[in-house]
Formats: C-alpha cells, structure tokens, sequence
C-alpha cells in the first residue's frame, strides 16, 4: 500500500503516462453558501496498458473523478493530462471512449450502426466505418447480431456493443463507470471476462470506476481506493494474480487481494 502522492517512477517522463493528476480539486458552487468540496489534492499516474480500478466509499467523488479525466467538467485546481494534453485537448483529440452504467444505444440503429456513430460524427466514410464497426463486433463476439436493434439485445449484449463503439476510433483510454452495475451476477462474471479478453488483445487503457471490491480484484492490476469526500486517492494496491479465468475467483490469492482491498476501504472510510 502506498501513500497517495505516488507518481512517476525514477526517470519516467510525462510522456510515459496515459494519465497524470497532481493536486487536483473540485468544488462545486465555489464561493457561495451551497459550495461542495468534492475533490481535494489528489494525485494519480496512469501508465501505458494498466487496468486501473477505482473503489470508494458511496458519494465520494468517484463518478466525479471520470468526468474531470473525461473533460465533461472541469476542475478548480491542480494539474490533469491525458497523453500530455489537458482534458478538453484530450476530448478533441479522441484519446478516449468512455463506456457507462447504461448502454446509451440509439433505438432506431441497429447494433452496426450504433458502433458506427462516433466514426460517422469524425467524418469516415461509410465503407470505412462500416468495415470498423464489423471488426469491433467480431471483437466483442457480437459478429452474428450486426442488423441487431437495442431492444433486441439482452443487457450484456447491449453494453458489449456500447464498448464496441467506445473502443472504434482506437482510443488510448477506455473509462468505465460501474457499466456492469446493472447486470445480474451470472452476466456480470460474464462480461469482467470478456472485458479481460478485449483489454488483452486491444493497447487501450483502462480505468474502471466499481463499488465491487471482488470485481476491482478481478479485473485490475491496480487497485485505486478513495476517501471519503473531499476525496483524495488514500491508497493504491497493485493485484497480484497470476491468471484471471472464471477459477481465479476460487483461489487462495484472489480471496487474499479481495480482503487486502476490503481492510484498506474500511480503514479508509474511519479516517
């Protein structure tokens, strides 16, 4: 476990870093009577290639933190670069797709169509876009339910076209907030591994917001945890697994990590 001002290793340069937050703040309603300090001085590196989950405890900030890396908001302090871009540089960029709780599929396309929004919206052609989205289905195992509305589909079909389009422009980093949240826990276990697959056999970076301290274990090979609000990052534990299947989830290691994680929130949340 370490403190919370990590950051770069020795001799590691800004470029090296997916991401990069130092002191960053977040008050909403700044200087009036209603005002809400949501974030204060928080720290957080991001390299190439990691899964970083974010835990916490409820209302801390952690929606709050994706969308300052998002550039959906903007900060009242401190320093954050995606790629050594500020965040709204980033957006235009297209640095990342981002992938939420709910699908936000377009009734009225169909699953091809709707992975080949954002690629329509940058101006690629229609072969072009067509010939991506297929590519980003056959990713996501989803190659036979192209001509697929949303209604369609189950719940996990739905976020698997949702991640399809997240990742069809080639981002470097994938944010997701809680997107298996609503899914059963058959579906969920699912989903983490088909996640797992296209995080291996993509270069995306992922960061990864969860109030599943199981699924931050299963998924991560860095563990984030967050106090209480104004949030800081409190601790960062990297997990050690040595494979991640459906039978990591019995196995004396992961039950390890998985108690690992859950004493530091709860040593956390008495702070």
């Amino acid at each position: 476990m370490n403190a919370a001002e990590p950051q770069r290793a020795a001799g590691e340069a800004a470029q090296d870093l997916v991401l990069e937050i130092a002191g960053l703040e977040k008050t909403f309603n700044p200087g009036r009577s209603n005002a809400v300090p949501a974030i204060s001085d928080l720290y957080l590196a991001v390299r190439p290639r990691e899964f970083v989950s974010i835990i916490g405890p409820s209302g801390c900030g952690k929606s709050t933190l994706l969308r300052l890396v998002g550039g959906l908001i903007k900060p009242t302090g401190g320093e954050l670069s995606v790629n050594g871009r500020t965040a709204g540089e980033a957006r235009l960029n297209r640095d990342y797709g981002m992938v939420f709780q709910a699908a936000g599929l377009l009734d009225w396309r169909t699953a091809l169509r709707n992975v080949e929004l954002p690629l329509e919206l940058m101006g690629w052609s229609k072969l072009r876009r067509r010939k991506r989205a297929k590519e980003m289905l056959e990713l996501v195992d989803l190659g036979g339910f192209a001509s697929h509305y949303p209604a369609e589909l189950s719940g996990g079909m739905q976020q698997r076209v949702s991640i399809a389009r997240a990742l069809s422009f080639e981002p470097s980093l994938l944010l997701m907030d809680e997107p298996f949240g609503a899914l059963d826990e058959m579906t969920r276990e699912h989903m983490q591994a088909e996640l797992l697959k296209i995080w291996r056999e993509t270069a995306t970076t992922v960061i990864f917001i969860t109030h599943s301290i199981p699924e931050a274990v299963f998924l991560s090979t860095r563990v984030a945890v967050m106090s209480p609000r104004p949030a800081r990052i409190a601790a960062e534990l990297s997990i050690d697994l040595p494979e991640r299947t459906p039978q990591t989830r019995d196995t004396e290691e992961f039950f390890r990590n998985v108690s690992l994680v859950r004493r530091t929130l709860r040593s956390v949340e008495g702070q």
